[in-house]
């Protein structure tokens, strides 16, 4: 009988433990008073991408403080992705973000049933072959690339009725990672809108076939600086576009249109602006869904396009912003100019791809497109789509 009584004992007391367990991360509600959290960075924040992507992480802190544990793991290769998801996910974490380009998240979320893996779309898998446990995000880049398109073209007109260049010298150079259709959505954007304020300007590119390299980065800006490119911009990860500009800055005109951070601290007389996705309202929106036990994609704002892929742009307060107008180098009256651009942007967002434009695309020529209607990015998917190149106004260099 005492052997009975104190296996009932133990059992209770067994249950208590569970109870109060359960207790710790649940509140009364049912919705989880703690989650750990992952991210897994490509770079580290020493790379303006990562840099941007990381400010959300801390952000995330900051709101949800006590409520959130993070686990960050930078550096990660394409080969170690597969070990830092198993890690993490031994470790508790009931989402994972991550901003690397890699296709081996999509692959491997069907063996993490329980782990909620939220990448940005650059290379992500088709919606029918994707896991109920991934989900992709992104910002609709191309409205800021257009906007800053228009604040370097008011910058142009200004340098050719300051005798600073000719009309035939309005160049602008583009130092992109790859042939993509994240890259040329991003450069065609900003090209339009340069020549909405400067009809004649046209546009060089370079690629790099790398997400960032220092060292071919700046390579490539400083010859299209050679080739007579007054205006630069870029879709790459390193800060060597802008020390390129800067450098060339006390000898001939060279304004840089950054991505991702502020380049002020570094390119001082050649910065105009820098154009960013915040991602933060993604981030914390898709943990307060996980610890409310909700489908990410329907507790976030946004465009949602499938039932694990969303994106937002301008009617979305703050998920793009512009970052450091250097009114020391911009045309007279341009941040009233964007602020209207952003105006029309939000009511016909087809506006940054429209004009009197023909392309192809580069791997199938005969796959054309006119631009005289128009064309809606990010309709069917957060990742762009546009992947032509413009005829007679960008050129891509070898």
């Amino acid at each position: 009988m005492k052997r009975i009584y104190i296996t009932t004992f133990l059992t209770c007391a067994a249950v208590l433990v569970l109870f109060f367990g359960i207790s710790r991360t649940r509140n009364i509600s049912g919705a989880m008073s703690s989650v750990t959290v992952g991210f897994i960075y490509e770079g580290d924040e020493t790379a303006p991408y990562t840099y941007n992507f990381a400010r959300a992480q801390v952000m995330l802190h900051e709101e949800l403080r006590d409520s959130v544990n993070i686990l960050a793991r930078n550096n990660v290769p394409d080969d170690a992705i597969e070990d830092t998801l198993r890690e993490l996910s031994l470790k508790g974490c009931s989402i994972i973000f991550t901003n690397s380009h890699s296709e081996a998240f999509a692959e491997l979320a069907p063996s993490y049933p329980e782990v909620q893996i939220c990448q940005i779309s650059d290379m992500a898998a088709p919606a029918e072959n994707r896991a109920d446990n991934y989900h992709t995000f992104n910002g609709e880049i191309y409205q800021a690339r257009y906007i800053s398109g228009v604040a370097a073209g008011l910058k142009l007109q200004e340098m050719v009725d300051n005798g600073l260049i000719s009309r035939d010298e309005a160049l602008v150079g583009y130092v992109g990672a790859f042939p993509v259709p994240t890259v040329i959505s991003g450069y065609t954007a900003f090209l339009i809108g340069v020549r909405s304020v400067f009809p004649t300007a046209v546009m060089k590119v370079r690629y790099t076939n790398t997400w960032a390299s220092y060292r071919d980065e700046k390579a490539c800006a400083e010859e299209l600086i050679r080739e007579g490119c007054v205006v630069l911009s870029h879709h790459s990860d390193t800060i060597g576009p802008a020390v390129a500009c800067e450098e060339a800055s006390a000898r001939q005109p060279a304004v840089f249109v950054g991505c991702n951070e502020s380049y002020l601290d570094i390119a001082p007389s050649s910065a105009l602006l820098s154009i960013r996705i915040n991602w933060t309202p993604y981030v914390i929106g898709a943990v307060q869904a996980v610890m409310n036990h909700q489908r990410i994609e329907s507790f976030i704002r946004g465009n949602r396009h499938s039932k694990n892929d969303i994106s937002a742009g301008l009617e979305q307060d703050n998920t793009l912003e512009f970052l450091d107008l250097n009114l020391n180098l911009a045309a007279k009256g341009t941040q009233m100019v964007m602020d209207n651009t952003a105006a029309i942007l939000k009511k016909e967002p087809t506006v940054a791809f429209q004009g009197p434009y023909t392309g192809k695309d580069p791997s199938n020529p005969s796959d054309t497109i006119s631009l005289d209607g128009g064309y809606l990015e990010n309709m069917n998917s957060s990742m762009p789509s546009f992947h032509y190149i413009l005829n007679d106004v960008i050129e891509v260099e070898s």
